[in-house]
C-alpha cells in the first residue's frame, strides 16, 4: 500500500512529462538564440572598429557628417510640436554602412560641430550621449543585414523608445524640471508620429542607392 501511495506521489503524468521537456527544449532554443545575437552583435562592433582602419570608410563618413549637418537646417513641420528632421538619414546611413562603432563615432562629431556652428543654449554632454547611442543602436540592427522596411522600422521603434522617449526625456527633465511622465506622453505621441514616416523616408533612399549601385561601392 505504501509503495502505491509513493508511485502516486513521485510518477509524473505523462502530459506533464512532455510539458516539462517542452519547457526545456523552448529554453534551451531562447539561450541558443540569445548566444548567437550576443555573438553576432559582438562581431558587428568588431568589424565596424576594424572600417575605421579603412581611408575610403573615413572620407565617406566626413562627406555624410557634412550632408548631415546641411539637412539639419530643413525640416517639415507637421502640427506646432511635431516636425520632421531629415539630417537622420546621413546618420542612420553611416551606421547601416560601417557599423555601431562608426555610427556612434560619426554622431557624436556631427552633434559636437552642429553645436560649434550654431549653439542652441548651453552644451549640454546628454544630447551628445543621445547623438551616440541612437547611430550604435541602428548598426547593431542593420549594419551587413537585409535591409527590409520591416527591419528598419524595428531599427526606428527602438531607437525611438530608448533614446527618444527614455533618454530624452530623462535629460529635459533633468534641465527643465518637468515631469518625466508628462514628457513621456507628449514624446510618445511625437514619435508614433514621426517612425512610420522617417522608416518609409530611410527605406525609400536605401532603395534608391541600392538601384543606383552606390550602397555597394560605398560599403568597400
Amino acid at each position: 500500500m505504501d509503495e502505491e501511495h509513493l508511485l502516486a506521489v513521485y510518477v509524473l503524468h505523462p502530459a506533464a512529462t512532455h510539458n516539462r521537456y517542452k519547457i526545456i527544449y523552448l529554453l534551451c532554443v531562447a539561450l541558443r538564440t540569445t548566444a548567437k545575437e550576443v555573438f553576432f552583435m559582438f562581431k558587428s562592433f568588431r568589424d565596424s572598429y576594424q572600417e575605421l582602419k579603412k581611408l575610403n570608410v573615413l572620407v565617406t563618413t566626413a562627406l555624410l557628417i557634412a550632408v548631415g549637418i546641411v539637412l539639419g537646417y530643413f525640416s517639415i513641420q507637421l502640427t506646432d510640436t511635431t516636425k520632421i528632421g531629415i539630417s537622420f538619414v546621413a546618420t542612420q546611413l553611416t551606421a547601416t554602412l560601417f557599423g555601431p562603432v562608426v555610427g556612434g563615432l560619426m554622431g557624436g562629431v556631427a552633434d559636437i560641430l552642429k553645436f560649434i556652428i550654431k549653439p542652441t543654449g548651453a552644451f549640454f554632454w546628454g544630447w551628445t550621449f543621445n547623438a551616440m547611442l541612437g547611430p550604435v543602436i541602428y548598426g547593431m540592427i542593420l549594419y551587413k543585414k537585409k535591409l527590409t522596411l520591416g527591419r528598419i522600422l524595428v531599427s526606428k521603434i527602438v531607437v525611438a523608445i530608448v533614446v527618444n522617449m527614455f533618454f530624452g526625456c530623462l535629460w529635459s527633465s533633468m534641465l527643465y524640471g518637468k515631469a518625466f511622465m508628462a514628457l513621456m506622453s507628449t514624446k510618445a505621441i511625437q514619435q508614433v508620429i514621426q517612425v512610420p514616416i522617417q522608416s518609409i523616408i530611410f527605406w525609400m533612399v536605401v532603395k534608391a542607392l541600392q538601384k543606383a549601385k552606390v550602397m555597394r561601392q560605398l560599403s568597400r
